[in-house]
């Protein structure tokens, strides 16, 4: 059976799935939660105790159908960052410090609960989201130690890999502390083989390739919060440090004459980065309450890649270096607002200024044996500049069981850009939102969104890199403008008592200036903006119970997208798909543009044995990417995982995690015309399947 047909299966059995739990009894209802609310849903510790969390993560991640969104840090700006977890009904004042880490530092012990928050509830603002998750921590607990232990091995590349983290969280004079260290290695890996074909299917070389990759990360964090009168104030502070280092080794043989060449890439990047957040929250009075944040932070990366080829007697015949700079930096000022006078309203207020800027430079020498000879590489150095102001009015109108949700944004924005590319634009846009929710007497819901959303851009599309591995560069563009979607959504979620829940959404969005690759030449494009399109699809989620099939205790948690697209193509002029921004290949992201994606994660627990065992199934579609003159597909295939986990021991959980079990290839195929694509003829094909190994982790984890 193929991948494809794999997810087409699945489907069809989560769509059907839903017909087996019947709704919770209410005994164990009333057992599980406190309340079950039109806008909340209330999870007591107690409702965890079957999963013996260690950290409020372990915690998070079994909240009947929510799934934890992190924010990546590379969005721009405070308002659309900072994910879907509220802690003690505050998000976290931090962009590079990620969710998993911050919930990984919580305690389990320190969490009195849980609350799923749907609508509009004690003035939070949900900044566009459905539903976030809301940890409200429990008051005048000593100080505890969290810490984790674990080694991981990836089968045929390379040693195991030690992973460590502690943290402590405590109350000194008043002030709730929190402070962690973390450091992890990780050795992995891809080696598999490339054909490369004529346009009439006749070999022309094939190729043995190895990758390893020795990456090192290191973080510490500060977190500190107290009252001060009647201000409340928060610190948080995070410094990290990454060093990557791949190397990939390349044995290609010309197929006609057997000759050999041998060809060596490196790529080398250190970065050290921080971040510095500080909140002041205040209740000016009995209908006005304040909030101001000010966020500041930068990473310094710097990079070498370079390609060796040497022929089969020793002759070396190429030495292509590229060395250079990624700086970039940030500072955010942000108010919020909220007014209450008016019964059954609820309005906000914020207001964002956000500075970014990027510095870029690169140098490359190419030595084909007389001498290094620097390359010109277009927009390589460059300094891009941002500053956007940002302002939100809305109003939450609760009318019995329906929520309106309305109000007006708007966005400004300067982008400059000087040195190799000189050149300055202005940006406004308009921001409109509209959601309407209906909450029936069983807490089921229906929501309908109608929202203008603008896309955050990446400041490194605007300047060049090089791409040895593919033997390309890849160029910037300093006319990107960002793309502007008007997004449909109808949701409809059922509820199945606490434990489960089955959510659908159909979505339509009509997009402005897409952003995609635009062709410069009949040889190079660079992101750019290519016309209008549009984007729909469905969305399933769900939680479902396993009882009534016999698997006691057990669940299944699922997320399916399905997605069709069309642009103009900027090459052909004909409909096509939108294409994917990055490679990337990795754990499954729902966002990018492919077809589709799928999620399942099985987990029973044993509590008399306190013992617990599962499995995860990840795949998404195929990436496609549309150059001037190549067609690239890639598929990484699924990934199947499998756990087992114990606190028999000291209330230590031990967990063995076996992760890649299928061992699926890494699967990518190019075709290279021989001028613009899909108007002349193909040149040359490559293949490349690869694997990247089984792995087994081995952690501990508990606290003290």
């Amino acid at each position: 059976m193929s991948r494809s047909l794999i997810a087409r299966a699945v489907v069809v059995v989560l769509l059907l799935g839903p017909v087996l739990p019947a709704a919770i009894p209410a005994a164990l209802a009333q057992e599980e939660t406190e309340a079950l609310e039109r806008d909340l849903v209330r999870y007591p510790a107690r409702f965890f105790e079957r999963f013996r969390p260690v950290t409020a993560l372990d915690m998070v991640n079994q909240v009947p159908g929510f799934r934890l969104e992190e924010d990546t840090g590379d969005v721009r700006g405070f308002a659309s960052s900072g994910g879907n977890v509220l802690i003690d009904d505050r998000r976290p004042s931090t962009k590079r410090d990620s969710l998993t880490d911050i919930l990984s530092r919580i305690p389990a012990a320190t969490v009195l609960r849980i609350e799923l928050i749907r609508g509009q509830v004690r003035n939070i603002d949900l900044r566009g989201q459905s539903e976030v998750v809301n940890l409200v921590l429990r008051e005048g607990i000593p100080a505890i130690v969290q810490w984790r232990l674990a080694g991981r091995k990836t089968f045929g590349f390379g040693p195991v890999s030690p992973d460590g983290s502690i943290s402590v969280a405590d109350t000194l004079k008043g002030v709730d502390v929190s402070a962690g260290l973390n450091a992890r290695q990780a050795a992995i890996g891809r080696q598999g083989i490339e054909t490369i074909l004529a346009a009439a299917g006749e070999p022309v070389e094939s190729r043995f390739e190895e990758r390893n990759n020795r990456n090192k990360f290191y973080s510490a964090s500060l977190n500190a919060s107290a009252w001060a009168g009647e201000t409340f104030w928060q610190v948080n502070t995070n410094l990290r440090y990454e060093d990557r280092r791949s190397v990939t080794d390349s044995e290609r043989t010309d197929d006609s004459t057997g000759a050999r060449t041998d060809v060596f890439f490196e790529d080398i990047e250190d970065t050290p980065s921080f971040e510095t957040g500080l909140d002041l929250e205040r209740q000016l009075s009995a209908d006005w309450r304040a909030k101001g944040i000010l966020l500041s932070g930068g990473a310094n990366a710097d990079f070498t890649s370079a390609q060796i080829e040497t022929e089969a007697d020793g002759a070396r015949t190429l030495e292509r270096v590229a060395t250079g700079e990624l700086d970039s930096r940030e500072i955010i000022a942000r108010l919020e607002f909220d007014f209450t006078r008016f019964a059954n309203h609820q309005l906000q207020f914020n207001l964002e200024r956000a500075v970014n800027v990027l510095d870029s430079n690169l140098t490359q020498t190419d030595d084909t044996g007389d001498g290094p000879v620097v390359i010109d590489i277009p927009g390589a150095d460059s300094r891009v500049e941002e500053v956007r102001w940002d302002f939100l009015a809305e109003d939450t109108w609760l009318l019995g069981r329906y929520e309106l949700n309305f109000g007006i944004g708007a966005e400004a924005s300067t982008i400059r850009q000087t040195g190799d590319a000189v050149l300055e634009r202005d940006f406004f846009f308009l921001k409109p939102q509209f959601v309407l929710t209906y909450s029936a007497a069983n807490a089921d819901l229906t929501r309908v969104r109608l929202a203008r959303e603008v896309a955050q851009l990446d400041l490194e599309d605007f300047v060049s890199a090089t791409e040895f591995l593919d033997d390309d560069i890849a160029l910037g563009n300093p006319n990107i403008e960002p793309d502007s979607t008007w997004k449909l959504e109808l949701t409809q979620e059922k509820r199945l008592g606490t434990s489960g829940v089955v959510k659908l959404t159909a979505f339509h969005h009509w997009i402005s200036d897409v952003l995609d690759l635009l062709p410069l030449s009949e040889s190079f494009e660079a992101p750019g903006n290519i016309g209008d399109g549009r984007r729909w699809g469905l969305l399933f989620e769900s939680t479902l119970p396993l009882d009534r099939i016999g698997l006691a205790n057990a669940k299944l948690d699922a997320k399916i997208r399905w997605q069709d697209s069309s642009v103009a193509d900027p090459v052909t002029g004909e409909d096509r798909v939108l294409s994917v921004g990055n490679i990337s290949g990795g754990p499954v992201v729902f966002d990018i543009e492919n077809e589709y994606a799928v999620i399942l994660d099985f987990r029973q627990d044993f509590r008399a044995a306190r013992a617990a065992w599962g499995f995860s199934l990840w795949e998404r579609g195929r990436q496609l990417q549309f150059k001037v003159n190549e067609l690239e597909v890639y598929d990484e295939g699924a990934e199947f995982r499998v756990f087992v986990e114990t606190t028999r021991w000291r209330g230590i959980r031990v967990r063995l995690d076996a992760e890649n079990l299928l061992d699926f290839a890494d699967e990518r195929r190019r075709l290279i015309y021989a001028g613009l694509r899909g108007t002349t003829p193909v040149e040359t094909r490559q293949f490349r399947d690869r694997s990247r190994g089984r792995r087994l982790e081995l952690s501990f984890s508990g606290s003290f």
